[in-house]
């Protein structure tokens, strides 16, 4: 072992005469280029090494007006519906500690939550959010669900197609609210129905000509009928019930975009 060691210091100090040779050999011109040269690559290292492990902790949650969202937010933030929320105009944006772990011991990570309004006309603020999100929630509400699927297809299928959905791959949980209620659908037939609508605005929309076509990438895969396997993100199905604070799906995807 002590002979390794000597090995080592030998070969370590053999190293050291060499450049100190090798800059007394250079002009100083070269040798500032050299040490500029290096500390810029090392900088530039630094920063992409930097980049690649930052992890963003966005999790935005959208969906039709009175699906529940605003009170999905406050249950995540606070472990209570705040009963009498009414619909949102502005966004509901924060960070904080999931309820659920604010008394849990061990490291905890803050999440950024972002409750969009569900109205037509303020959807476009989903957009400032997207491009930082680590996953997506889109919720629909269980009980009021028939009359609503259509509407609630073609918003879901304007999310899916989005570039910054479909580069960034970014996970969607598609969570059926409500499901404490009786007369509520399942989770199943929501999901199968919300497909069908969706392959019928794939077939509508893909007869438009493509100046008229607002999305930014298709859906499905051609001459198949679309499911939501096909899509180049992950889509996933949950339930919940907001008003009761059953949330445990909802907190378990976001731990998984969060934490993985």
């Amino acid at each position: 072992m002590e002979m390794m060691d000597k090995k080592i210091i030998k070969e370590m100090e053999r190293w050291i005469r060499e450049i100190e040779q090798f800059f007394i050999q250079k002009p100083p011109e070269q040798i500032y280029v050299s040490v500029a040269v290096i500390a810029l690559t090392f900088f530039i290292f630094l920063i992409v090494r930097l980049l690649k492990h930052s992890k963003s902790n966005t999790v935005v949650i959208a969906g039709l007006s009175g699906s529940g969202k605003t009170v999905l937010f406050y249950q995540l933030r606070d472990g209570s519906a705040h009963q009498g929320t009414v619909t949102s105009m502005e966004p509901n944006d924060d960070r904080f500690l999931l309820h659920s772990e604010s008394e849990k011991k061990g490291k905890k990570n803050h999440v950024h939550v972002v409750d969009v309004p569900g109205h037509s006309r303020l959807r476009p603020k989903l957009d400032d959010f997207l491009p930082q999100s680590a996953g997506l929630v889109f919720v629909v509400d269980s009980l009021d669900f028939l009359p609503n699927c259509r509407a609630a297809a073609e918003y879901l299928y304007d999310i899916l197609t989005k570039a910054a959905v479909v580069k960034k791959k970014i996970p969607v949980l598609i969570l059926c609210n409500k499901t404490d209620k009786v007369t509520a659908h399942s989770k199943e037939f929501i999901k199968k129905q919300l497909e069908k609508e969706i392959e019928k605005l794939r077939v509508s929309r893909t007869a438009i000509s493509a100046a008229d076509i607002t999305t930014e990438y298709t859906l499905g895969v051609p001459d198949e009928v679309f499911s939501f396997t096909q899509c180049r993100n992950k889509v996933l199905v949950g339930e919940a019930s907001g008003l009761k604070g059953e949330i445990s799906q909802l907190e378990q995807f976001i731990r998984n975009q969060i934490n993985a």
